[in-house]
């Protein structure tokens, strides 16, 4: 793929977007006391990681993107259930660390969003709607996790 100076600014901001996730997310597990927890927190971090890593060898030109297709089920869990992203803190409900999480990657898949519709050529649209399914695709594993826990009465 032929990098444009535009292009290459952006892969630069994802890569420090990501960077914040992870960040995040690894202050997050050591911040919290329950286990599953650290361990929702910690594997989230990785994911995050692993995305930075990604957008380093694209910018690199060591990687391609392959596409990414969007999830067959949205639970719009986050757009509808979830209004407000709740606060970390070291004792909070599973719950609510789920509910934050669906919300980071909201966000994530926003500014995807946002770089795709901002692109100058397909190239670099198919790029970032690629990642924001990319997020998405996390979006909706926490949401199924999410349900689970919050509805656990109703089953």
């Amino acid at each position: 793929m032929s990098m444009t100076e535009a292009m290459r600014f952006a892969l630069e901001t994802s890569v420090l977007k990501e960077q914040e996730a992870y960040d995040f997310y690894a202050a997050a597990a050591r911040k919290v006391e329950n286990r599953a927890l650290r361990e929702l927190f910690e594997e989230l971090a990785g994911d995050e990681l692993g995305h930075r890593d990604f957008l380093i060898a694209m910018l690199e030109e060591r990687s391609r993107v392959e596409t990414i297709k969007p999830q067959k089920h949205d639970y719009k869990l986050a757009e509808e259930v979830i209004d407000v992203k709740p606060e970390l803190t070291v004792d909070m409900p599973f719950a609510d660390a789920i509910a934050m999480a669906i919300k980071r990657e909201e966000e994530a898949m926003q500014t995807y969003d946002e770089l795709a519709s901002e692109a100058d050529d397909d190239e670099m649209r198919t790029l970032f709607v690629n990642l924001r399914n990319m997020e998405q695709s996390h979006k909706t594993a926490l949401e199924s996790v999410y349900m689970n826990v919050a509805y656990a009465e109703v089953w």
